[in-house]
């Protein structure tokens, strides 16, 4: 369940710094939840216009709030789609389009509530189509409304980390691949990626700082590897030597070793 509330909050390092706490966002949910619910009865939506305004109401407040539920649950799923690429909007419409059908179907379970005869599936499909456009409407209020109370400017649904600057030097054949390691020859850099290697002219000092962003270290005067690309880690000799995807051996120095060590690289 703790797993599940943290969740529910939303990242931490990739969320939008902005984010208010749970507990004022969960109460923003509500208020905007209330007022829909409340739209949705003022029209008579779902075929209740002729059920008395006060049993209408508090049942459209309570699948609004229903809805906001599923709405949370739905909009996090979908701000990490590749699709909504970090942008609000995309993420609030992806999220009510993931939501409409079980929205529908709770409404339609529970039309008996306001209506004589109970839930027939001939009517179903009408439910959900209906429950696509208020989901739909429903996710993008909720988050331009929730920010808009929150006092802070729309955000992203989900801040896209800069990109390592490094990769923009990758030569073209390159670009796309993953930086497995950067080896020092001369005044050039031979790079090993998985698309191949080639050699760019830099300074290894100045290829460390723009990895920045890549799990990786510097393992001698000569070398600087990407964790992800070592398949093996030998020790002989008084020194270390690192098996890289790509068959390449790369020898850790006396400088790096305990570095790495405490890692756990070996």
């Amino acid at each position: 369940m703790r797993g599940l509330t943290s969740w529910l909050r939303g990242p931490t390092d990739g969320a939008v710094r902005a984010s208010p706490a749970a507990p004022a966002r969960w109460l923003r949910g509500a208020v905007v939840a209330t007022l829909v619910g409340a739209f949705l009865s003022f029209i008579g939506a779902f075929g209740t216009s002729d059920v008395p305004p006060v049993k209408r109401t508090l049942f459209m407040v309570g699948q609004a709030w229903v809805g906001a539920f599923l709405g949370v649950i739905a909009y996090r799923i979908a701000a990490r789609a590749p699709f909504t690429g970090g942008v609000w909007w995309r993420a609030a419409i992806l999220g009510g389009v993931m939501m409409a059908a079980p929205m529908g179907v709770v409404v339609w379970a529970a039309s008996h509530l306001v209506n004589v005869e109970g839930p027939r599936l001939d009517v179903l499909p009408g439910y959900i189509l209906a429950s696509t456009v208020v989901s739909i409407a429903m996710s993008l209020l909720g988050v331009l409304i929730g920010n808009s109370l929150s006092g802070a400017a729309v955000p992203a649904a989900v801040a896209v980390p800069e990109p390592p600057k490094f990769l923009a030097r990758l030569p073209l054949k390159l670009q796309g691949a993953e930086v497995w390691a950067v080896e020092a020859e001369d005044h050039y850099l031979r790079l090993h990626t998985s698309k191949g290697q080639d050699l760019i002219l830099l300074r290894l000092a100045d290829a460390v700082r723009e990895l920045e962003g890549i799990e990786g270290e510097q393992v001698h005067r000569s070398w600087w590897v990407a964790r992800a690309a070592v398949t093996d880690a030998e020790r002989g000799d008084g020194r270390a030597i690192l098996t890289l995807k790509d068959g390449s051996k790369v020898p850790v120095s006396r400088t790096y070793a305990k570095v790495i060590r405490e890692k756990g690289w070996i």
